[in-house]
C-alpha cells in the first residue's frame, strides 16, 4: 500500500471517501430472524417434555396431539384426555411436539432456510399466523384421511411444509436466496413474488414440487419413516395438506407490494 503527503493527495486525488462509499454489511442468509428464533425455542423448550416420566409424557401426548378418534361421532363411553378444549387447540398444538430428537432435527433442517426467508418477509405476527394456520390445514387433511385413527399426530411438518411452499413463490426470483445472484438475507426475502400462475409455470418450480410431493408418496406408501420411532408412519397427507395451504393463502400474508413484470423477468426457466 503506498502512502502521498497531505498536500499531495489534496492537489492529485479527490476524497477517497467521495469516490467509494462503504459497502452495506451482508448479514449471512442464514441467519436466524428473532421470529423464527423464538419459534425454534418454543420447539426446543416443549421437546424436553420427553424427560418427563413415562405416563406424564404419554398424557402430554394424548392431550396436545392430533388424534382423529377423538371427533368420532359415533362414541358414547369412550373420553380422551383434555375433554372438548383438546378438540380445538389440538389442530395447533400437535405441531409443537415431537416424537424424539432426530424428529425434531430433521423438521429443523428444512426450516431453517425457507422459514427464515419467510419470516422475514411476513414479520413475526404474519409468520406466526401463517404456521397456525398451515398446521390446521396439515391437521385437516389427516382427518379426512384417517377419520378414526387412535394413534396420535405429531410434528411441526405440515408447518414446515407450507413454509417451503410459501417461499418457493419468491425463492428462485433473481436476488432471493435460492438463486445464483443474491443481497442480504433482507432483500433476498423482499424480492417481487411470482402470481401463483406463473409460478406453477416455471420450472425450476415444477421440478422442486415434482421431487417433493414423489418424496412424500414415496415415504408414506412405503412406511419410511424418516426420524421416527419403528413402528410410526409419515403423515404425508397432513405434509400435503400444509404444502397446499402455503402455496394457495401466500399472498394472503405477503406484505411486499407485488410487482408481476419484475418477478416474472427476473425468474427465467432454465436453458434447454
Amino acid at each position: 500500500m503506498s502512502l502521498e503527503s497531505p498536500e499531495n493527495t489534496a492537489h492529485h486525488a479527490p476524497d477517497a471517501s467521495a469516490e467509494t462509499p462503504p459497502a452495506a454489511p451482508h448479514e449471512p442468509i442464514l441467519t436466524l430472524p428473532p421470529a423464527l428464533t423464538a419459534y425454534v425455542l418454543l420447539l426446543a423448550i416443549i421437546h424436553l417434555r420427553v424427560l418427563l416420566p413415562p405416563d406424564w409424557e404419554e398424557w402430554t401426548v394424548e392431550v396436545f396431539g392430533f388424534i382423529p378418534k377423538r371427533y368420532d361421532t359415533t362414541l358414547l363411553d369412550v373420553t380422551f384426555p383434555g375433554g372438548a378444549g383438546a378438540k380445538v387447540w389440538s389442530f395447533v398444538t400437535y405441531s409443537l411436539l415431537h416424537a424424539n430428537l432426530s424428529h425434531i432435527v430433521f423438521n429443523l433442517l428444512w426450516l431453517l432456510p425457507f422459514g427464515s426467508a419467510l419470516a422475514r418477509r411476513f414479520g413475526a405476527v404474519r409468520f406466526y399466523i401463517f404456521m397456525v394456520v398451515t398446521a390446521v390445514a396439515g391437521a385437516l387433511a389427516h382427518f379426512i384421511t384417517h377419520e378414526h385413527a387412535l394413534a396420535p399426530m405429531i410434528g411441526a411438518s405440515a408447518s414446515v411444509s407450507g413454509a417451503m411452499a410459501a417461499a418457493l413463490r419468491f425463492a428462485f426470483v433473481q436476488g432471493s436466496f435460492l438463486s445464483f445472484t443474491r443481497g442480504d438475507a433482507d432483500a433476498a426475502a423482499k424480492v417481487p413474488a411470482l402470481s401463483l400462475w406463473r409460478a406453477l409455470r416455471n420450472g425450476r418450480v415444477l421440478g422442486f414440487l415434482a421431487i417433493w410431493f414423489g418424496v412424500n408418496i414415496i415415504f408414506g406408501v412405503g412406511s419410511i419413516a424418516v426420524g421416527m420411532d419403528e413402528g410410526q408412519s409419515v403423515a404425508w397427507q397432513a405434509h400435503i395438506g400444509g404444502f397446499l395451504a402455503g402455496l394457495l393463502l401466500f399472498s394472503l400474508f405477503d406484505p411486499v407490494q407485488h410487482s408481476e413484470s419484475n418477478a416474472a423477468g427476473a425468474l427465467p426457466n432454465p436453458p434447454h
